[in-house]
């Protein structure tokens, strides 16, 4: 798989060279449980509490703030959980219509066994409509739980006013942040958020970790009850060697942030220049001033994300469409639906996420051979005809 071109990061990311070294030993060689009390097991122990140094430093919280988790998902899901087990008398979630499936199927499932859930709408741009979210808490609100950052289009919320507004009413604030760290700054001291969310394969760590930043003295109800790891927290024996992996990656995503986003803004620009410059008929998917740098969500009108994923896919490109395909019918991502993209273009869909290996030289291979892939597929659209020529 060596002409592999992967533009697919915000799906999983590459796992570092660096990482795969520093988590290696402890597979076989450096095995003991972390919570023994002999000295081969606490050995790994002070390794998970470096590791917890380290994803604490790049989001520049308090080691004792972080909970590892197996994932996002599961982080999202202790978070909104957390606050409602601790909230008992509130029955009320706020949060928006374009989070992840993890946020997103959560509150759906709660609002059937009794919760009421505001779900606050965005625009076309994707910009999220603050004035319906203020208007939206009261003294029932539990948990305010806002995405940080869009997995489709990129897009980034005011996380930071939303917070300080939730925190004047007494109200827990969660961000789901998977999207956002490691491509953007991150400080959870600058603004009174309780919890965030954070995954380790998307910032080049393994899959099947990730992490819950938890602010101290927030209140909070354990998702997984078990044993004494994680503090209370979170039991289950601790997954070591990815955990470490992730302290690594953290630490590696901290050196490369301020050079590695431009460098990332430039490949994603010219990326995204190239296909709007060359595709009549194309649609940007989200505000230009109010992305991470490394993603482009763009739609094509007449033809289906799905066509166009196998047909760069023969390529060996890698990439993602914005349709979720289903048993028997093609429904566009609940995303673009809240944006409110036009259905001749919200089926032809695609994101395109880089990461720090992605070369100038990848780039320009997908802007040279999209539009072609385009162009024929259009021609083969019944719908496309009578409308090449027309603009979007």
């Amino acid at each position: 798989m060596n002409d592999v071109i992967y533009m697919d990061n915000n799906a999983t990311t590459r796992v570092a060279p660096e990482v795969v070294e520093e988590m290696t030993p402890f597979f076989s060689e450096y095995y003991g449980n972390p919570s023994s009390m002999h000295t081969f097991g606490g050995m790994v122990g002070r390794k998970i509490e470096e590791a917890r140094e380290k994803v604490a430093a790049l989001i520049n919280a308090d080691p004792g703030e972080i909970v590892f988790t197996s994932c996002g998902t599961e982080s999202d899901s202790s978070a909104i959980w957390g606050a409602l087990k601790a909230n008992p008398h509130k029955k009320h979630i706020v949060t928006t219509r374009v989070e992840h499936p993890a946020i997103k199927n959560l509150c759906e499932h709660l609002e059937k066994t009794g919760y009421r859930v505001t779900w606050v709408p965005v625009d076309r741009e994707g910009r999220l409509d603050i004035d319906y979210l203020y208007g939206s808490l009261s003294d029932e609100t539990a948990v305010v739980s806002v995405m940080w950052a869009n997995n489709e289009t990129g897009m980034t919320f005011p996380v930071e006013q939303i917070a300080r507004a939730a925190a004047e009413r007494g109200i827990v604030f969660h961000t789901d942040a998977v999207q956002a760290v490691g491509k953007i700054p991150v400080d959870v001291k600058a603004f009174p958020v309780n919890m965030l969310s954070l995954s380790g394969h998307k910032i080049h760590a393994p899959k099947g970790v990730g992490a819950l930043y938890l602010r101290k003295g927030t209140k909070f109800s354990p998702f997984l009850i078990g044993g004494h790891q994680e503090g209370g927290r979170r039991g289950g024996t601790e997954n070591t060697a990815s955990i470490i992996g992730l302290g690594r990656a953290a630490g590696l995503a901290a050196e490369h942030l301020a050079s590695g986003a431009d460098r990332l803004r430039g490949l994603r620009d010219r990326l995204e220049a190239k296909i709007m410059e060359n595709i009549p008929n194309t649609l940007l998917n989200g505000a230009k001033d109010m992305r991470v740098p490394n993603t482009v969500s763009v739609s094509f009108e007449y033809v289906e994300g799905e066509a166009i994923l196998l047909m760069l896919d023969q390529l060996g490109i890698c990439a993602s469409s914005g349709s979720a395909c289903t048993s028997g019918s093609l429904e566009p991502s609940h995303v673009l639906r809240a944006m409110g993209v036009p259905f001749t273009a919200a089926h032809g869909s695609v994101r395109l996420s880089l990461s720090r290996y992605t070369t100038e030289k990848e780039v320009d291979f997908v802007a040279e051979h999209l539009p072609g892939i385009i162009e024929r597929l259009r021609q083969m659209s019944p719908y496309w005809k009578g409308a090449a020529s027309r603009t979007v």
